[in-house]
């Protein structure tokens, strides 16, 4: 799906705003229905860390809060997404750029309305790899999104 103006704005917001220009990370491509975004993570004087490969702070943060704004865009207003947990395993060192895929599969927020029906509140766990342009796998983060319906 291509992105649209709305999508490219919001790109650019989440590229410049702060906490995550520091990752040294960028967004390169949000979907219009916000199913699917790509990040990108180069090995730079930004994200190098002493011993020469990207830091472990900066391959977390390159995809922390994306799940969320994912997840809010997809469910809207009347439920609130929280950050509960996650976890980071470091498979390889980082010696180049890595890049992000992160994607929610189309039934998704339909299977968490449906499960906030019957549950005043769930947990969902989703999982991002960070690779190299080979696929080779660097890192695997695993976040646990904490979902409830707001009160009305």
């Amino acid at each position: 799906m291509p992105e649209s103006l709305r999508s490219k704005l919001e790109r650019w917001g989440f590229n410049l705003f702060p906490a995550f220009r520091g990752t040294g990370a960028r967004i390169t491509y949000i979907a219009d229905d916000h199913r699917e975004v790509r990040v990108v993570l180069p090995l730079s004087w930004r994200t190098r860390n002493y011993v020469g490969t990207i830091f472990g702070g900066s391959m977390y943060g390159a995809i922390d809060g994306i799940h969320i704004v994912m997840l809010m865009k997809s469910l809207g207003s009347a439920y609130q997404v929280w950050d509960k947990a996650a976890s980071i395993r470091f498979r390889k060192p980082g010696r180049s750029t890595l890049y992000a895929h992160v994607t929610l599969a189309p039934e998704e927020p339909d299977a968490i309305r449906a499960a906030l029906q019957t549950n005043h509140s769930i947990d969902r766990t989703y999982r991002v790899e960070l690779t190299d342009r080979e696929g080779i796998v660097h890192a695997e983060i695993e976040k646990i999104v904490h979902f409830r319906r707001r009160a009305t």
